[in-house]
């Protein structure tokens, strides 16, 4: 898809608004400014609140359908800040880390519910080079570059708008990247979009558009216990649809090889607790795991988590090539919200991707993006029981 042949930012706006009201020509798109908490007879329904950090004002707003399932999203950060779903008792509890308020978010390097960008996970000490000429980036993980640097997408303001129709309620946030900001070459505009359905389908839509030649690998990064976070995540059970994952230095970059999951503690190809093999895996998990070749337009399942005390279940789709399973190793219960202190393993990532690292290895599959070319993501988690 080329949206930009002339007006890039109206028609990437544009499309993105299309792509959601497709199904209802009807649907209404309102501004921050004009948002005001309205519920629909289809039980789904979207709320606005005011919030402070940096000392600038932010907004949170609140998806919520039928069956209770609220997320709260702000457009700090692009983070989803709470993810209320029921239980197999129809209890309703948060599933995801979060801090006690915004600022949090502005002051830590955790990335708890974070839209991350513009290069989601490590690139090695901070440099790649495109077309003969090397671009040197923030170093803000020891040598190498992680999830966009010092003042990534999580750290930004974004522009925000609600979609209301009768499928699903979402919130589209756009943000336009300086040429230069963090390193990064080109203008980058991001438009990502949160929405919500009466499924329990909570899906997450990225477009980004440039004006150089440049790299792009976005992706959400939530903090995932569907305990409720009554307890660490040890027990969950994992399943991830992956033969290969991609071995990593001591610096967890990794080492250009793709090798089989089979016959070792990172096979999860069968559901396993998280803890049953983890001390065999030096520091934890955090690793990315190669579902598919390329990136393609199929939606992929690539992971099914489940916690057998609440019976909880969440599955996770995109069609990228690969998901980083984090274990959620550097907790150091420095962190606690609500009387709960975020231990080492209270909570669990799984973050869609282009492979960590691909601008420097030839053999990985490609994170460039030229003028001209519309990169698209598309992310879906479903929540469930059993």
């Amino acid at each position: 898809m080329n949206l930009l042949k002339s007006n890039y930012l109206g028609a990437l706006v544009l499309a993105g608004a299309l792509s959601f009201y497709a199904c209802d020509p009807k649907s209404s798109e309102k501004s921050s400014e004009e948002t005001a908490a309205k519920e629909s007879t289809s039980g789904l329904s979207i709320s606005e609140a005011n919030a402070t950090v940096e000392g600038k004002e932010a907004q949170i707003y609140t998806l919520k359908n039928s069956n209770g399932v609220e997320v709260d999203i702000s457009n700090y950060g692009g983070v989803i800040t709470r993810l209320v779903v029921p239980d197999k008792e129809g209890n309703l509890e948060n599933v995801v880390l979060h801090y006690q308020d915004l600022e949090g978010y502005s002051t830590s390097s955790n990335y708890f519910g974070s839209t991350v960008g513009r290069y989601a996970n490590r690139i090695a000490k901070g440099k790649f080079e495109l077309d003969g000429e090397e671009y040197t980036l923030a170093t803000n993980d020891g040598e190498n570059h992680l999830h966009g640097g010092d003042k990534g997408f999580n750290k930004v303001f974004w522009e925000a708008k609600t979609i209301e129709n009768p499928e699903k309620v979402g919130l589209s946030l756009t943000y336009v990247s300086a040429d230069g900001e963090e390193g990064y070459p080109g203008e980058l505009t991001t438009i990502v979009t949160f929405s919500l359905d009466n499924d329990n389908n909570l899906e997450v839509a990225f477009e980004a558009v440039t004006t150089k030649a440049t790299i792009v690998n976005l992706t959400h990064h939530g903090y995932f216990n569907l305990s409720g976070l009554k307890e660490n995540i040890l027990g969950h059970e994992l399943t991830l649809y992956a033969n290969h994952y991609t071995p990593v230095d001591e610096t967890l970059i990794p080492t250009g090889e793709v090798v089989p999951v089979e016959g070792t503690p990172f096979d999860f190809t069968t559901p396993h607790q998280i803890g049953e093999r983890i001390d065999q895996v030096k520091g934890g998990y955090d690793h990315n795991y190669v579902v598919k070749a390329e990136t393609d337009d199929q939606m992929t399942k690539m992971a099914e988590l489940y916690h057998a005390g609440s019976g909880r279940v969440m599955e996770l789709y995109a069609d990228s090539p690969a998901v980083q399973f984090y274990s959620g190793n550097f907790l150091d219960g420095t962190i606690e919200v609500d009387g709960v202190t975020y231990d080492q393993y209270y909570g669990l990532c799984l973050e869609p991707q282009t492979f960590p690292n691909s601008p420097n290895e030839e053999s990985f599959p490609s994170a460039r993006l030229n003028p001209g070319e519309t990169y698209t993501h598309n992310i879906k988690y479903h929540f469930d029981v059993k």
